[in-house]
């Protein structure tokens, strides 16, 4: 029996399907994510700390990928990985500069509506997009009428800028049907950013959580969710707290309207105000 059970351990280690895949020890000694070093707009002084807690000690757990709910890290060896996912239509979740978020393709109706099941939400209430850096902003929404180099000083940042989609945007006319307008955020996240980037397209993005319930700052508190996402991408424990992004309408030349104070007003404010902007407390376009 030794003998037999000696051979068979030796032919498992011979066998390549046996053996971990060099890809899988990638980025293990790295945090969850990683944050763009850049500040917001160089007028939020406050650098965003790293985390490399666990929450209620869960870890980052490598799973097998034929099941959903599959855990990772969210490392850049595991980007491309995400991106496919969101090619085919399904929900991801991942850290933000803020709070984790599910994410989809926001030109796949069906993947939108899978979001709107998992968190029990109803459709009147609209998704913000992600894209993967500034200048990707102007393929969805309107950016003309804005001061030069305000939407640079903003983002990447724990901002969502609401903006006219207009006729040139290629966002699907069935997201956020009714509404001529759009939240988009660039995050200072270096990992949802490359994922935005290398889908092609932007993400719909929304806090990984059931629709009233309080927002997630780690994983475990969306552990009931997993099941439904075919990544769920571990960044630690974000630092920022629950307040999630601060939310300003820019839609109007020349002014502002903050609809959520979020994490980040006041240095939110401070960059508008330089940049001439003055607020509206007026009921404005949506």
């Amino acid at each position: 029996m030794n003998t037999i059970a000696h051979r068979f351990t030796f032919l498992l280690l011979l066998n390549p399907r046996f053996l971990p895949s060099p890809r899988s020890f990638r980025g293990v000694s790295k945090i969850g994510f990683e944050q763009g070093r850049r500040r917001i707009g160089g007028g939020f002084g406050k650098k965003m700390a790293r985390s490399l807690e666990k929450c209620n000690g869960v870890m980052n757990v490598e799973t097998s990928s034929n099941k959903l709910g599959v855990v990772r890290t969210a490392t850049e060896a595991h980007a491309e990985e995400a991106i496919e996912a969101l090619k085919d239509g399904k929900v991801i979740a991942v850290p933000t500069d803020t709070l984790y978020g599910f994410a989809c393709d926001a030109c796949s109706v069906e993947a939108v509506n899978r979001i709107y099941e998992i968190k029990g939400r109803k459709h009147t209430s609209p998704l913000a997009i992600c894209v993967g850096d500034v200048s990707g902003i102007k393929r969805f929404a309107i950016t003309d009428h804005l001061p030069h180099g305000l939407l640079d000083c903003l983002l990447p940042g724990p901002v969502t800028v609401v903006l006219r989609r207009g006729e040139a945007s290629i966002l699907e006319k069935s997201l956020n049907p009714g509404l001529d307008s759009i939240g988009v955020r660039v995050p200072d996240c270096n990992f949802i950013r490359i994922i935005a980037h290398g889908s092609g397209s932007a993400l719909a993005l929304t806090s990984a959580n059931l629709s009233g319930q309080p927002s997630s700052v780690c994983i475990k508190d969306f552990e009931n969710l997993w099941e439904h996402c075919a990544y769920v991408y571990d960044g630690g424990v974000l630092p920022s707290g629950r307040a999630g992004s601060t939310v300003v309408e820019l839609i109007e030349p020349g002014k502002y309207k903050i609809l959520r104070a979020g994490s980040a007003k006041e240095e939110t404010v401070a960059i508008l105000e330089r940049h001439s902007l003055v607020e509206y407390d007026g009921t404005m376009a949506t």
